[in-house]
């Protein structure tokens, strides 16, 4: 045996020694960054505490603008609440405003409702910005702005030289938030409008409902491009609506929509006028030894999202939460169970029609984490970098104050499977809940990530709740 073969081994044992403990130092680091992202506190809440909530006043959208100082929600009376963001990092509220108001068809005999479905923003000029809302036939670009100056008032003199020119001023006066509408844009949608995206070139954006995508500029209100058509020449041959749209956070020639069916389809604005072919489909094959009466209910897709980095799409059906990678369409490369509890439950969420929730998804602003809303005010956040680990919290009042952590929860199957995980030690680090004892008529289907912090906004009824994490 040569001599430097015993020194080889020994540096080989060293090396093992040194990469083993390197390697559970970063499993261990990568742990703890879990554990703190996943660390949610409660901030504050605004809205009522009343037991009997006005229809009207529940919250129907939320989104931060691109800056997250602005928050805005929107209802089913029509208003938008826009609230700002103070130095202290609460946010108050900074605008009222009525969007929409009910109206009547009289060509059809049909009610429009009022309800604001969706709310985006657009990049805010000098103390002015802008945002668009709709409800299900028409959309809105407002303009909210601040002035804090007035016209004086100009007394007349009769002393005074009656050829003098007398040159009118602002002087300083309280300041004031003003809503204005800008654009209407409307009679475009047969069909009740569920998605609004505005393009990167900010200069146009799409508005969706169940069988078409138009493109509108944001300059003209009488006129849009018809991009997507899937209306059939006989309504009978209809087998899929269109359940969400969005714009590429890049690239304005691609967005995405997608449908009852399960799929997400991206299409290319330069190929032709008609986006009537796509480019890529994103969906999973269907498993026929699966398949039952409620499988494409609950794999209708009922929010997407382009990730920050425009990569990775994510997308929502009733019971998971999938990531899909632009460069690989046939199965998403991650799948997070939201509602697996439900899964045996299925008939009796279809007699309340509960399976047909539509809610929605969101990244946060480093594209770390993924969350989304539940039942019984619960609410998932999971962490893509940390092997999908996740937690379960509340959005509630009771036993909370600005500052202090929300208690993680966990949904388990029955009684039984309840008391064998108390057994078990599980109860100690979150709250036991049983799948039956949830109340579907508290539901977080609208929330809004920061887009640079750690906060999130969720809209539980009539109340919008504001958390954050220490981890930012």
């Amino acid at each position: 045996m040569w001599p430097f073969n015993r020194h080889s081994k020994r540096r080989h044992r060293s090396s093992s020694s040194n990469s083993s403990s390197a390697g559970q130092q970063r499993a261990a680091a990568a742990a703890g960054t879990a554990e703190r992202t996943l660390r949610w506190q409660f901030s504050q809440v605004k809205g009522t505490a009343w037991e009997a909530v006005n229809e009207q006043d529940i919250i129907s959208c939320v989104e931060f603008n691109h800056t997250g100082e602005l928050l805005a929600t929107g209802d089913k009376g029509g208003r938008v609440v826009v609230f700002q963001r103070s130095d202290s990092g609460l946010y108050n509220v900074y605008s009222t405003f009525t969007s929409h108001e009910p109206e009547f068809d009289y060509l059809k005999s049909l009610e429009i409702e009022e309800k604001i479905n969706k709310i985006r923003w657009l990049p805010g000029h000098y103390r002015a910005n802008f945002l668009l809302s709709t409800n299900d036939k028409t959309v809105k670009l407002w303009r909210v702005s601040e002035k804090d100056r007035a016209l004086e008032a100009v007394e007349s003199d009769p002393n005074a030289n009656a050829q003098a020119l007398r040159l009118p001023r602002y002087v300083p006066a309280e300041l004031i938030v003003e809503a204005a509408p800008r654009r209407i844009f409307a009679n475009a949608h047969t069909y009740h409008i569920n998605s609004i995206s505005v393009n990167s070139d900010q200069e146009t954006f799409l508005s969706a409902d169940d069988l078409r995508v138009n493109l509108w500029h944001l300059g003209i209100t009488d006129q849009s491009y018809n991009i997507v058509d899937i209306k059939p020449n006989n309504m009978e041959d209809l087998t899929e609506v269109i359940t969400a749209a969005e714009f590429h956070p890049s690239h304005c020639h691609l967005f995405l929509y997608s449908s009852s069916k399960g799929s997400i389809r991206m299409c290319d604005m330069r190929q032709r006028a008609l986006c009537d072919q796509h480019v890529g489909i994103f969906e999973e094959a269907d498993d026929p030894s699966s398949r039952s009466f409620f499988s494409e209910i609950i794999s209708s897709v009922s929010d997407i999202k382009f990730s920050h980095s425009g990569r990775y799409i994510l997308s929502r059906d009733y019971l998971q939460l999938k990531v899909w990678d632009l460069n690989m369409a046939t199965k998403p490369v991650e799948v997070y169970p939201v509602h697996e509890h439900f899964r045996r439950n299925l008939c009796a969420l279809y007699e309340n029609d509960s399976i047909f929730d539509k809610f929605e998804c969101c990244w946060s602003g480093d594209d770390r984490l993924v969350l989304t809303g539940s039942y019984n005010n619960l609410w998932r956040v999971f962490d893509r970098q940390s092997g999908g680990a996740d937690v379960t919290l509340e959005a509630s009042r009771e036993g909370v104050a600005p500052g202090s952590d929300l208690k993680p929860r966990r949904v388990v199957l029955s009684a039984a499977a309840k008391a064998a995980a108390a057994q078990s030690g599980a109860g100690q680090h979150a709250e036991l809940l049983t799948a039956d004892s949830l109340d579907l008529q508290k539901k977080i289907l609208h929330l809004a990530c920061h887009p640079k912090h750690n906060c999130v906004a969720l809209a539980a009824t009539n109340n919008l709740y504001l958390v954050v994490s220490p981890h930012n």
